[in-house]
């Protein structure tokens, strides 16, 4: 046993434990109403649209999470003209954004060797340089979503359930589809030097995903999720250091597989029950 936890005597990992910890609660926040409200498409495309920003911050020497950011938002912005402004779907609107920005971000990266380096930490995350400047970011964050989280609860479970009667409660359904988007941002901005932008969507969906099949209230499944993603951390970074993985993708895979385990094993339970029903 103590050799299995030989890697969290290591001090970068075990800043990459508490990094992971905090994202773990941070997405188990925005992630709950993210799957509630149907929005993995969305929090997908600001993942991949932030690519442009981390690129020009990269060649112009400022901070790559304002970059990050500033790209997020145009993306989140973009999407909603584009929606309002044309007949076209939400979802074909974030289609559209989200493969121009990408191509954006992959043109200026294809013209730039040395971005071809940190591109790689970009994508993938890189949890084990989580610098203690980080882990106060990502506590700052996730302090801002249980904010926002508490101030906006009614809110955003009247315009989950049905907006036209969240309007008509004086609940301001725009105000908090746009605080719900923020949301999304801030989470994707704040998690991506972890789990990278291609797989911060495995932290955001996947535990709060696993939550909902256990057909929980909202609060418990942001606890469970939590709690889900803290074990796929830790058996992410033990394996990851054994197996000599990539830490980030091994995380997110474990919050994937957590998923289809508890769905396979609530299938083997229920066909279980319904063969000895109909044999009683």
């Amino acid at each position: 046993m103590h050799t299995l936890l030989d890697p969290f005597m290591v001090p970068f990992v075990r800043r990459a434990l508490i990094a992971g910890l905090i994202v773990s609660v941070l997405c188990a926040l925005v992630g709950t109403w993210v799957v509630l409200r149907g929005m993995a498409f969305m929090s997908e495309a600001v993942s991949h649209g932030m690519l442009p920003g981390v690129a020009i911050a990269y060649l112009s020497g400022i901070n790559l999470f304002a970059g990050a950011a500033v790209s997020a938002l145009v993306m989140v912005v973009g999407v909603s003209w584009v929606s309002r402004r044309s007949s076209l779907a939400e979802d074909a609107s974030i289609g559209l954004l989200f493969v121009g920005m990408l191509a954006l971000g992959v043109v200026i990266v294809s013209r730039t060797r040395s971005f071809a380096v940190d591109l790689t930490s970009f994508l993938f995350g890189d949890v084990l340089s989580a610098s203690w400047a980080d882990l106060v970011w990502l506590l700052a964050a996730t302090v801002t979503a249980m904010i926002v989280s508490i101030a906006m609860y009614r809110p955003f479970v009247a315009l989950i359930l049905d907006r036209r009667t969240a309007h008509t409660m004086n609940l301001r359904p725009r105000l908090a589809h746009v605080a719900l988007l923020g949301l999304v941002v801030l989470a994707v901005v704040a998690s991506f030097r972890i789990v990278g932008t291609l797989l911060v969507i495995g932290l955001l969906i996947a535990p709060s995903a696993t939550a909902l099949l256990l057909k929980r209230s909202i609060v418990a499944t942001m606890a469970i999720a939590s709690a889900l993603g803290w074990s796929a951390t830790v058996g992410g970074l033990l394996v990851s250091w054994h197996a000599n993985t990539a830490a980030g993708a091994t995380i997110a895979g474990f919050a994937v597989l957590q998923f289809f385990a508890l769905l396979i094993l609530r299938e083997l339970v229920a066909t279980l029950s319904s063969r000895v029903q109909a044999r009683a």
